[in-house]
């Protein structure tokens, strides 16, 4: 019996030294797991957060790849140190400016569906970001611990900061001609934005991706010969512009509508429809940027409201009376 008794407390004395052994031993361990698991969810964390490109976005590894893309890609349009040649800059106050009012999950997708202008849609998402990131490199903003993301998700939460330099609005050049009003509003409608809506609503039945070949025979028109010149998105991207330009000219003093009498300039519904044909381009656009048929599809129906919204109160009939518009 004490034989059996002092065997059972050496097996507990060694067992209780083991533990102790082994605690000790694991101890730094898991405090080292603990720390990495903590550096992973507080990395994670932070990739959630809404950030600028002052944050360190990007890693060197990172924005190296991108350099290698960029040299082979985009240099040849946007100059080899970034600073623009045939294509704008991609870096200073002036690309910051129009790119700060957006995500880097624009910037990324501009790139990924629309660059190299000369062979677009071959670049990936994380090609993409890549070159973002060398971007970013050359625009001396720093490196951190993370790659920039390929996720729009994540993207979307990372903008660029305000330039140093804030653009301002073009001001009238003192002694500059002035131009007045040359055509009716009919003229306007008829010549730019009736042919741009329409390319923008043809995106609902016909896919900008299928090229079309122009007529090269003795007696085809010039539009017919030249069809392939603007093509495909890049004739949406137009007409979407074409929509945001042109709609502040139904703002000229001094035009006057099919019938003689002046455009009401000073009405605020006619302001509102104005801007509202001023958004509805600009959200084509962003649609035809996607390179997504169906994302231009659904834009059409704010091109239509924004077009009837006017239609309704200043060309119907039972309107004119009220309008002094036709």
């Amino acid at each position: 019996m004490m034989f059996s008794c002092f065997n059972r407390r050496g097996r507990r004395a060694e067992r209780a030294r083991s533990f102790a052994v082994l605690s000790a031993c694991g101890a730094p361990a898991t405090a080292l797991l603990f720390c990495a698991l903590a550096g992973s969810f507080s990395l994670a964390a932070y990739a959630q957060q809404p950030r600028t490109a002052k944050d360190g976005v990007y890693t060197d590894a990172q924005a190296k790849r991108g350099q290698t893309l960029y040299t082979d890609r985009c240099a040849q349009c946007h100059g080899a140190t970034l600073g623009g040649d045939i294509a704008p800059p991609l870096v200073g106050d002036d690309f910051i400016g129009d790119w700060n009012t957006q995500t880097l999950a624009d910037l990324v997708d501009k790139i990924k569906n629309t660059m190299p202008a000369d062979d677009p849609g071959k670049l990936t998402e994380r090609q993409s970001a890549d070159i973002v990131a060398y971007i970013l490199q050359v625009g001396k903003f720093p490196t951190g611990r993370a790659e920039l993301p390929s996720d729009a998700a994540a993207l979307k939460l990372i903008t660029l900061p305000a330039p140093a330099t804030p653009s301002r609005p073009a001001s009238a050049v003192a002694g500059a001609p002035s131009f007045p009003a040359f055509g009716s509003v009919n003229d306007v409608m008829g010549g730019i934005l009736f042919p741009s809506s329409n390319i923008i609503f043809d995106v609902q039945t016909k896919d900008p991706a299928k090229k079309v070949t122009g007529a090269s025979t003795s007696d085809s028109s010039l539009t017919d010969r030249f069809a392939d010149v603007y093509q495909g998105w890049m004739l949406v991207d137009i007409a979407a512009v074409a929509l945001v330009e042109s709609a502040p000219m139904l703002l000229t003093p001094g035009r006057r509508c099919e019938n003689g009498k002046p455009v009401p300039v000073d009405r605020p519904d006619w302001i509102k429809f104005t801007q509202g044909l001023v958004e509805a381009g600009r959200t084509a656009y962003k649609a035809s940027q996607s390179r997504n048929q169906d994302a231009v599809i659904e834009a059409t129906n704010e091109v239509a409201e924004s077009c009837l919204n006017c239609h309704r109160a200043y060309r119907d009939r039972r309107n004119i009376a009220r309008c002094e518009v036709q």
